[in-house]
């Protein structure tokens, strides 16, 4: 016999009727979108200590901040009749209009953050004003105000925090786990405020602790706070960033960028070290993200993540905080206008070649040069500093092969060599306003004199930062001696960045990429898709410098190449082409679709490996880069060169142990 369901299953539910809920549990739903977890808590309160005025506050947390949180600051206070408003559902002192809303210029503005906290927990708060002649304390559950002793500021304690919703209780993970979200929440805030303190104490011991770096006078002088800000930065994050970060300042229309951005070198294979800040606020904007991240994308190796810090100033009312009740996420008015803005403030910052700094280290050390250590007792101190060149050694001249597609893409010039360099070295021509360095030509390469090489990076007081070219290793890599030691460069890695970067140079200013026609056209066996891509690509073909057109139905021919390609494989670099254009053909990623066919073609126009160079393509090479925009890295975020010091070196061998 079938079993029948109950009637009780099949019984509809009674229905319930409309009504209002009770306050309390529209507190705690209202905790459940604000207060996630302590380090919310702890977030919500700096935030309210931080539109008091504070110059120090100071967190202090029991069981990682589950038995108690305490926030005291030494900002304005609350008055005695204001405190019970405090704790009021939507009561603030920050906004009282829909124009104040629409401008907010405080960190706080909702007024559910103390209402929604005292709901899940036990609350009381502690306060004086300047004016008053003692503090008061409430204890939020019972609403008892009584007076108590407390200098001016304010102190908010929030124990047994979801003591009211056990469920909420158990989804917090251990002590240490909450502990580490309470620091995160303050660290984040530490960041944009140089000129506040704070200290972090858990179960009675000092934690973490961030003096400010900026007295209040200062605050208008920008000069100061970006030097403050640089000291907070090392203090939160290390001396490690600041080494290998870069400063970024950018203004563009109503959007200014400052802050640091991280060398692609310091990437990090988590994205734990991105902060970027709108007026001071911490957020996790898509816009904001997006933009950071495109201006590393030809400079980061695979799937590593970019460090910085991004301070966005920008006017309150082009931005919408109200957004997410944790106000954690913004809305631009004008999106694209930020993204450029952070964009091209990250690209430009990460664009000057790490080159220039070693030249102005080289510098300093000539000036005052250090005392030698131990184990330079065989360097001749009656001899010049131990890093400058010795005459060159005469390698036995080889015939081997010649960059000749080094000389279409720089040409020649009659201009005078520059100081250090042979007389056959020509100079190439640049772009409008972008700084000269030699080139050379393969053809009329000779040996270099011994005398020129030896003063090749110190003639005139001039050094060259990537130093003298010595030899060559497998045909792959370039040994140079520079006044701080050893040079190692990856020639092809560096040849197709030089190469990336003058394709793009040519494209951005708006005129087609000079092809070459071929004498003979190089035809190959396509595919349908090749034949298809072919034919709705040819004008973006075009401004790539090529002419690649059907010869049948199974067959194209390519007519013309880029100039600076002529020596390369044409049906190779159009398969290669056609294969990108057939992946990125969406008119909205055209532009980094463009990028990744002129990375294309440079890898295929770039010097390969195990070819020979004489001594003057080398240096030739060497301070190409030098002028180079983001030379450190080639297209695809590999390093083109390294640097071994004399320090370095010594420690290789034991020197002076």
């Amino acid at each position: 016999m079938t079993a029948q369901p109950s009637d009780t299953a099949l019984a509809p539910a009674p229905r319930r009727p409309i009504r209002d809920l009770p306050d309390e549990l529209i507190s705690q739903i209202a905790a459940g979108e604000v207060v996630e977890r302590p380090a919310s808590a702890v977030r919500e309160l700096v935030d309210n200590a931080l539109d008091a005025g504070a110059t120090q506050i100071t967190v202090r947390l029991l069981a990682g901040g589950v038995r108690l949180i305490a926030v005291e600051d030494d900002g304005s206070g609350i008055p005695q009749d204001e405190l019970p408003v405090a704790l009021r559902r939507h009561a603030t002192s920050k906004i009282t209009n829909l124009h104040d809303l629409e401008s907010v210029a405080t960190m706080g503005f909702r007024g559910e953050a103390l209402a929604a906290i005292a709901s899940v927990s036990e609350m009381a708060l502690l306060s004086r004003t300047a004016q008053q002649a003692s503090a008061f304390l409430l204890d939020a559950r019972s609403g008892e105000l009584r007076p108590a002793a407390r200098s001016r500021g304010t102190t908010v304690e929030v124990k047994e925090l979801f003591f009211s919703t056990p469920a909420r209780r158990k989804f917090l993970k251990t002590d240490a786990t909450e502990l580490a979200h309470c620091i995160e929440a303050v660290r984040r805030h530490a960041l944009a405020r140089p000129d506040v303190g704070f200290a972090i104490w858990h179960e009675g011991k000092l934690v973490e602790q961030w003096r400010a770096t900026l007295a209040p006078a200062a605050t208008a002088d920008e000069g100061k706070r970006q030097q403050a800000l640089q000291q907070r930065l090392s203090d939160v994050l290390g001396e490690d960033f600041i080494r290998d970060s870069v400063p970024v300042h950018l203004r563009l229309g109503a959007v200014t960028v400052t802050g640091r951005a991280g060398l692609p070198d310091a990437a990090r294979s988590r994205a734990d070290q991105q902060f970027c800040y709108v007026n001071g606020r911490f957020v996790r904007d898509k816009v904001l993200t997006h933009a950071a991240r495109s201006a590393y994308e030809d400079v980061l190796h695979g799937h590593k993540q970019p460090v910085y810090a991004l301070y966005v100033q920008i006017d309150p009312q082009r931005v919408d905080v109200n957004v997410h009740p944790t106000k954690i996420e913004v809305r631009f008015r004008d999106s694209r206008e930020v993204h450029q803005a952070v964009r091209h403030a990250v690209e430009n910052a990460l664009a000057a070649p790490r080159a220039q700094a070693l030249a102005a280290a080289a510098a300093s050390t000539s000036v005052a040069p250090a005392a030698p250590s131990v184990g330079d007792s065989d360097r001749n101190p009656a001899h010049p500093p131990y890093w400058q060149a010795q005459a060159a050694i005469k390698f036995e001249e080889r015939a081997g092969h010649k960059v000749s597609d080094l000389q279409a893409l720089w040409g020649t010039s009659t201009a005078a060599p520059p100081p250090g360099m042979p007389a056959t070295t020509a100079m190439a021509p640049v772009a409008p306003g972008a700084p000269t360095a030699p080139s050379f030509s393969p053809a009329s390469a000779a040996p270099l004199a011994a005398v020129d090489m030896a003063t090749a990076h110190v003639e005139d007081g001039h050094t060259w930062p990537l130093g003298r070219a010595v030899a060559q290793v497998h045909g792959v890599y370039i040994l140079a001696e520079s006044a701080q030691g050893l040079v190692v460069v990856d020639m092809h890695a560096a040849h197709e960045r030089i190469v990336y970067e003058r394709l793009k140079a040519q494209v951005d200013q708006g005129a087609r990429i000079a092809s070459q026609p071929l004498l003979i056209p190089a035809t190959f066996a396509a595919t349908p898709e090749e034949v298809a891509t072919a034919e709705a690509h040819a004008d973006t073909l075009a401004r790539l410098g090529l002419e690649v057109v059907p010869f049948s139905p199974r067959t194209l021919a390519v007519r013309a190449v880029p100039t600076t390609l002529a020596q390369g494989d044409p049906v190779e670099l159009a398969r290669s082409v056609l294969a990108e254009l057939a992946t990125h053909d969406a008119s909205t990623v055209v532009q980094r679709a463009q990028s990744e066919i002129l990375a294309t073609m440079a890898c295929h126009g770039a010097v390969r490996a195990n070819r020979r160079l004489t001594l003057d393509e080398m240096n030739a090479l060497l301070r190409q880069m030098e002028v180079t925009d983001r030379s450190d890295q080639c297209n695809h975020g590999r390093p083109t060169w390294r640097q071994l010091s004399m320090k370095e070196l010594d420690a290789l061998f034991l020197r002076g142990r």
